[in-house]
């Protein structure tokens, strides 16, 4: 069937079907997201164990080596990285990509299991996650205050900060970097340990029972049921240091009679540094599939309106991925601006008619704008690779439109009505059109298809390269011959070259 008679015969349905796709395009493109760049799922999975205190030998023999053992009976692996460090196990299994993050979390898991009945008793339960390259740090902050110290400020960022930051919409997670942690010490007395028959094992099974609470099932009072907690938790070191430590032959003593309890921050393990001055600082991770740039407008309101609800505090900016993005995003869609914009000024030179370059130019907007409705079904992101692929393509968009146009100019010049025109030269240029179209769409489609981990990034650019191509086609055979045969003047006189 020849589209572009029927268009032109029956001009109110194809003119409305370019009417809805292009609002659905203008649409999806409000609800796409803008990313510096797309989100990956590498099936990367780690495993984490912790044995406190066990040097990184020990570590090697009794976990490393049995991890490993059981992780590499799983099919598609194809590195294994172990790093020891004293008391601590991490270990990442690589595997193919094309084999689902699901499935490699799910096999490393059975893996491990199957194990854990071989490692030290005392060794913590690994950890399994799948390694996600998407939670990496979008902003940094350093943070101080005129009038709290790190033990204050810390347990402000820990607490009321975090908690206002995780309330913004896409925030992942909320860390902080440097700055010390609370801790009640307890520092025993050896020779008053030894005068009472009491060892640091004992003391120490004893404070474990401390800060325990746990249900107690339920009472009946009355007509009504009351549940029943068993509670054993202290808030401060003065109740820490008031427990009753039970001694051999049904003896007693106050825990402070055995040592000294303070209350105090724990030695730290990690420091930030603004320049030469320590600091303590915070990072913000997005989530999976947010925008760096809508996560990073609603933390800067967050830290505004803490800033002003705590004038002491000062916040210092150290990294930024946001305007990054954002920078981008402007600069490509400038591009894509100009670039439209200077293909409209050469399809004018060449044709000297302010119609027939309007009716070229409708290509553009028309071919660009539903290619996001794909996009968005595709699951893709406004980001770095998409819109280069838009940039690249925005002056062949008008290619189609082009030949179209100056086809039917030429079968005017033959005095030929716009309409008959129109008719014939539409369906003698119709497989010209195509054939040029889909040679585009061989030459952008296949970069989708790449193996590896270019591959991963270059699917969205391959996919919407071809879209807004293909989009071009469907301008060119349906809206640019009918909007020709009814827009177009009739040539008064035969057109010389």
């Amino acid at each position: 069937m020849n589209v572009s008679a029927w268009s032109i015969r029956n001009p109110v349905p194809a003119a409305m079907l370019f009417v809805l796709l292009t609002l659905a395009g203008l649409m999806s493109f409000r609800s796409m997201k803008v990313q510096n760049f797309p989100d990956m799922d590498l099936p990367v999975v780690i495993v984490t164990a912790l044995l406190p205190g066990a040097a990184p030998e020990q570590l090697e023999s009794d976990i490393a080596q049995r991890l490993e053992n059981a992780i590499a009976t799983t099919q598609g692996l194809k590195h294994i990285t172990s790093t020891l460090t004293d008391g601590l196990v991490t270990i990442a299994a690589e595997y193919v990509l094309e084999k689902p993050g699901q499935e490699a979390v799910d096999d490393v898991r059975t893996a491990v299991a199957r194990v854990r009945a071989d490692l030290p008793a005392d060794v913590r339960d690994p950890i399994v996650a799948k390694f996600d390259l998407n939670s990496q740090p979008i902003l940094a902050y350093a943070i101080a205050s005129s009038r709290w110290d790190d033990e204050a400020l810390s347990w402000f960022v820990d607490d009321t900060l975090q908690r206002r930051l995780l309330a913004v919409p896409g925030v992942g997670a909320v860390t902080r970097v440097g700055g010390v942690t609370r801790e009640v010490r307890v520092l025993l007395d050896p020779l008053k340990l030894q005068a009472l028959g009491a060892t640091a094992a004992e003391v120490s099974r004893q404070l474990r029972q401390v800060q325990l609470e746990s249900a107690g099932g339920r009472a009946d009072l009355g007509t009504g049921e009351q549940a029943v907690r068993t509670l054993a938790t202290v808030r401060t070191a003065e109740e820490v240091a008031r427990i009753q430590i039970a001694l051999a032959g049904g003896r007693t003593v106050r825990l402070d009679q055995l040592a000294s309890v303070s209350d105090t921050f724990a030695e730290p393990r990690a420091a930030a540094l603004l320049g030469d001055e320590k600091v303590i600082g915070f990072e913000v991770s997005r989530s999976k599939g947010a925008s760096e740039v809508e996560v990073g407008a609603g933390v800067q309101q967050v830290l505004a309106k803490l800033q002003a609800d705590y004038p002491h505090l000062s916040l210092t900016k150290t990294v930024d991925f946001v305007d990054i993005a954002q920078d981008e995003y402007d600069s490509s869609m400038r591009l894509l601006y100009e670039g439209a914009l200077l293909a409209v000024v050469v399809v004018w030179l060449f044709l000297h008619s302010a119609r027939a370059t309007l009716i070229s130019a409708v290509a553009l907007p028309l071919s660009m704008i539903p290619a996001f409705v794909g996009m968005q079904y595709f699951g893709f992101t406004i980001n770095i690779l998409t819109l280069l692929a838009l940039s690249l393509v925005v002056g062949i968009l008008v290619d189609d439109a082009i030949v179209e146009v100056e086809n039917i100019v030429r079968h005017q010049g033959m005095g030929k009505t716009p309409y008959q025109a129109a008719m014939e030269a539409a369906d003698e240029i119709g497989l010209a059109v195509v054939a040029t179209t889909f040679t585009l769409i061989a030459v952008f489609l296949p970069t989708a298809f790449m193996s590896g981990i270019p591959g991963r990034f270059f699917k969205q650019f391959g996919w919407t390269a071809a879209l807004a191509v293909f989009a071009s086609l469907v301008v060119a055979r349906l809206l640019t011959p009918m909007m020709c045969a009814y827009l177009l003047k009739p040539v008064k006189n035969a057109h010389r070259e």
